[in-house]
């Protein structure tokens, strides 16, 4: 890269890494596994449910797999289609770290 004297180098926006968004692969790999992990759970109530009626098990017991065999489908699309995670941004030390170093040279100016 050649440098020209007397011009100033134009300062662009700098971004982290650590503020970079999760790929969307991820993202929907996380989002299938909750879902994954939430129909089996209904699918775990629906069987007990049933083997618990055919045992005998108290009439509540059975109720209340029979609420969570419903239920849990409509909870599981809601909250794996609930789009991304919202992203933490990124945290930089105090000025007042002694492990911070000061910046060197003036500020950037704005020429127009």
């Amino acid at each position: 890269m050649k440098v020209i004297p007397g011009r100033r180098a134009q300062v662009s926006e700098v971004y982290t890494v650590t503020n970079a968004p999760l790929p969307m692969s991820e993202d929907i790999r996380h989002r299938q596994r909750r879902y994954l992990v939430s129909m089996g759970i209904r699918t775990a109530c629906f069987l007990g449910a049933v083997l618990a009626g055919v045992l005998g098990a108290p009439l509540w017991a059975v109720g209340l797999l029979i609420v969570g065999a419903v239920f849990l489908p409509y909870i599981s699309v809601v909250i794996a289609n609930g789009g991304r995670e919202p992203q933490a941004g990124a945290r930089f030390e105090e000025p007042d770290s002694p492990h911070h170093k000061g910046i060197s040279g003036h500020r950037p100016e704005i020429r127009s």
